[in-house]
């Protein structure tokens, strides 16, 4: 594979320049720091992966302007609230108007109450279990997302730890596609070991290049897409 400096010099020639390309990065906020995610509620934790669960498949934009009624609806994310969320409480909400009413996911709401619940349990608390997960082992925190989680693998749990600010890369369509390019895996299949190669050439980036797992995913991806 290439150095990360030749592919970020593809990324620059494709969106017309090194200025313009930083430019593109800048849009999006820097990851936030151990303390500054430890400082976060167990609650949010919970509303985004329920954010990104329900965004799913479905109309982000939708979502977005519903949002406030899935806030008032779930009661403010509350974890140990939802954990023990009565069936009366269930029932009510697949016919509650101010959120989409996807039984499945309405579902994996409670199921995620309980795995945060649990984290909490067992590291004080999820925000500071999620804080303080090592950057160089993405992929086991994925699988244990998938794994612990309700509807969280795929990208989906990949997404809302970026949203959250965690430092990570997101496996979009651009990206694995220049995981392929560059010889790092063969194929788009998700194996265990094209995952631990991704993770390896990802660590190999972010320590030659000195960037975030953030912005060496976002300039694989530019280097993949149509000029600008």
């Amino acid at each position: 594979m290439r150095s990360f400096e030749e592919i970020e010099a593809l990324a620059a020639e494709k969106k017309g320049g090194p200025a313009a390309l930083n430019a593109l990065l800048a849009e999006h906020n820097a990851p936030r720091t151990a303390e500054e995610l430890e400082k976060v509620g167990d609650d949010r934790w919970l509303a985004m992966f329920t954010k990104c669960v329900f965004q799913a498949g479905f109309s982000w934009k939708v979502i977005d302007q519903k949002w406030p009624g899935f806030e008032e609806a779930f009661e403010g994310f509350d974890v140990p609230r939802l954990a023990f969320l009565p069936d009366e409480a269930f029932e009510a909400l697949l016919g509650d108007k101010r959120i989409v009413r996807n039984g499945a996911k309405i579902r994996s709401v409670q199921e995620n109450a309980i795995f945060l619940k649990d984290l909490a349990t067992e590291h004080g608390s999820a925000a500071g279990f999620f804080a303080h997960y090592p950057v160089n082992d993405q992929i086991g925190l994925m699988e244990l997302l998938k794994k612990r989680g309700s509807r969280l693998g795929g990208n989906t749990g990949q997404i809302a730890l970026r949203f959250m600010g965690k430092e990570s890369f997101v496996l979009s369509g651009d990206v694995v596609n220049a995981l392929i390019r560059e010889n790092v895996i063969e194929k788009d299949a998700m194996s265990k070991k094209n995952l631990t190669a991704i993770q390896a050439a990802f660590n190999e980036w972010k320590a030659t290049s000195g960037r975030p797992l953030n912005e060496i995913s976002r300039i694989l991806a530019f280097s993949v897409g149509t000029s600008h």
